[in-house]
């Protein structure tokens, strides 16, 4: 197992490749009712690695294909049920991760894919290590960002005042916005606004929600979470609280440390903001201690993948891949 700690003087910063087109998009049909937005871009005959967003709730965006050198890759990049271009928007009928896992294998068997590159951040990267756990000879490599495991530790740090003991004028913004009798259950508290029948309500619980996990996204944050547009907001919110609210439809609280034996032939690469106020890096070190074939690369950042140092770490990775 390799641990790198990673630094701006060792070696230069690599560069995002610039924006390429989608040379294919498409609605794809899944169960439940539910169709998703999937892109490829590229290299149509390139080497296959799906992109998974965070979230749960975030969307794609074109700025993901940046990562991927475009005259060697296959980008196929997706908006997971509920959020992005995929429809209904903001639903959560229908829409667990196990949903979600059917939805990727539904994708590479669509585009006839054998195998692939799994790439994801935060959420994405809990999806990815689900993913390959269920599907694994269908798994070349994993590439991951900002490790968060669907533990209730984690679920506790964020929402039960750990991380607010760093940012206490955010967490008491976030904290504040519902009685001080219901504020030891934050995700619930805010579950019962966040699904009410008052679309003005609905929405500035779904920016205060969203505000708190985007103030601490960066290492450079300002303290402010920012003016989020009220429809992003909705279904990233939602769609988050319901998964946070079922513990990620997991069958216990820690399936993926259970179930790393599973995957434990797969090359992993991991890169960790040690600043990560979001996804502390202490699970990205317990996940790779119980990965042979894994290397944790801990870098000065925070959370957010647009972050140079991991974004840097992931072009290195994705360019150095044999």
């Amino acid at each position: 197992m390799l641990e790198h700690a990673s630094h701006k003087d060792e070696q230069p910063r690599r560069s995002l490749y610039p924006v390429c087109d989608a040379f294919d998009t498409r609605s794809l049909e899944v169960s439940g009712g539910h169709t998703i937005y999937m892109e490829q871009s590229g290299r149509e005959d390139g080497e296959p690695v799906v992109v998974l967003h965070g979230g749960p709730g975030g969307g794609c965006s074109p700025a993901m294909r940046r990562f991927f050198d475009p005259d060697r890759y296959r980008v196929i990049l997706f908006d997971q049920r509920g959020c992005g271009r995929s429809t209904p928007y903001a639903s959560v009928e229908n829409n667990t991760t196990w949903d979600l896992v059917a939805d990727i294998e539904t994708i590479r068997e669509t585009l006839d894919i054998p195998k692939w590159t799994v790439f994801g951040g935060s959420w994405g990267a809990t999806l990815s290590l689900l993913y390959a756990q269920t599907h694994p000879t269908r798994v070349n490599a994993l590439v991951l960002r900002g490790i968060f495991t669907m533990t209730q530790a984690e679920l506790d740090w964020f929402y039960g005042g750990g991380a607010g003991q760093f940012w206490p004028e955010a967490w008491a913004l976030f904290s504040n916005m519902v009685p001080a009798d219901e504020r030891h259950d934050l995700i619930a508290a805010y579950r019962k606004r966040l699904f009410g029948k008052v679309d003005a309500e609905v929405i500035r619980f779904s920016r205060a929600w969203a505000a708190w996990e985007n103030t601490l996204a960066t290492l450079d944050s300002n303290g402010h979470g920012g003016r989020i547009p009220g429809y992003y907001a909705k279904a990233f919110s939602l769609i988050e609280n319901h998964y946070f609210t079922h513990n990620g439809f997991l069958r216990e609280d820690r399936q993926i440390f259970t179930d790393m034996g599973k995957i434990k032939n797969i090359p992993g690469y991991i890169v960790q903001g040690r600043y990560d106020m979001i996804c502390p890096p202490h699970t990205a070190h317990s996940l790779h201690k119980l990965w042979p074939k894994s290397e944790l690369k801990l870098v000065r950042a925070g959370h957010a993948m647009s972050e140079p140092e991991i974004a840097a770490e992931l072009v290195g990775i994705m360019d150095e891949m044999d």
